[in-house]
């Protein structure tokens, strides 16, 4: 099998000493937070978006560059599809491991090929649209390398938290066809997803709503808000061409109202997008897999009903 064809970003330095007092090992820290994913003996490594600077990088720092990091499922369970999960974090920080690493050790436990989309952040000085950037160069790098990732190019979930659900349902409805032309053949496939889960997403991430939280109020950008609400709300894009969707929330989710993902919801109804809602009456926000609570925990058992009717978790026939 050829080599993939950009950069894998620096590996974890393991470091064999006696634990000091905290319980940890001594030894430097890794080079990169990305890189901590690092580990070939484990199918996980991490890779950089952009072989050199990513557009509009702010400098050459961690921080400045957009990973994906991959994660192998079972060899034996290999099924041909593939999810990029977008963490959440109010586009402030990102939450890796709860809405990212356990989600995607979710999907590679039932065959998935998964990722985990590091995009940059407001708190390093990148506001909209560079997550979008980063998120659709994330889809394309996965489905320009579908061959030597072992999967079909369309069988491409994303799965996305909060601030990630908003930048899922962007990527989703405002996506770039790829240019066969281009020189860099990343950039010749779509970046459209096939499939699109959100978990109590930020819809209204820009929106007038000031009571709850809000990214221009938050950032302090109140004089940008008009302009970013018209490029950067999804459900203003919904379109019949959007992938089919499941969606679930918490009724009594304070930070992100469920209206907002409602409104999206509806709008994909309207446009005759295949939809699927599942509304838990407790549970808040930010509750990922479910927290312990046997309730939540039921959204994981119906997006795989739901999955199950797309051919999602079915092996490719052999030919």
């Amino acid at each position: 099998m050829r080599a993939l064809p950009f950069i894998v970003v620096a590996a974890f330095t393991s470091v064999v000493a006696v634990a000091g007092a905290s319980g940890q090992a001594p030894g430097p820290k890794p080079p990169c937070a990305a890189a901590a994913g690092n580990y070939a003996f484990m199918g996980i490594q991490t890779v950089r978006l952009w072989a050199g600077a990513a557009p509009e990088a702010r400098g050459d720092q961690c921080e400045d560059i957009p990973t994906l990091t991959v994660f192998d499922p079972p060899t034996a369970i290999g099924n041909g599809s593939a999810v990029i999960v977008f963490p959440g974090g109010g586009y402030h920080e990102l939450v890796a491991n709860r809405e990212g690493r356990q989600i995607a050790d979710w999907f590679a436990a039932r065959g998935f090929k998964a990722f985990i989309l590091s995009y940059r952040l407001s708190a390093n000085g990148y506001l909209l649209p560079v997550p979008l950037l980063d998120a659709r160069r994330a889809i394309q790098t996965v489905r320009a390398h579908a061959a030597e990732y072992h999967i079909n190019p369309n069988r491409i979930v994303v799965a996305g938290f909060s601030a990630g659900g908003h930048l899922a349902a962007l990527a989703a409805t405002r996506p770039v066809a790829g240019n066969s032309s281009a020189e860099d053949p990343i950039e010749r496939v779509s970046s459209r997803p096939d499939y699109l889960v959100l978990g109590y997403p930020w819809i209204g991430a820009v929106g007038e709503d000031m009571s709850h939280l809000n990214y221009c109020k938050t950032l302090k950008i109140m004089d940008r808000c008009a302009a970013l609400r018209s490029e950067y709300s999804p459900d203003l894009f919904v379109s019949k061409d959007d992938p089919p969707t499941f969606w679930f929330h918490s009724i009594d989710d304070n930070i992100v109202p469920i209206e907002q993902g409602m409104r999206f919801y509806l709008a994909l109804l309207k446009a005759g997008v295949p939809a699927e809602a599942h509304l838990f009456a407790h549970g808040g926000h930010g509750y990922a897999l479910g927290k312990g609570d046997a309730e939540l925990e039921g959204w994981t058992t119906q997006m795989e009903a739901w999955m199950r009717t797309f051919g999602l978790l079915e092996k490719p026939t052999p030919r």
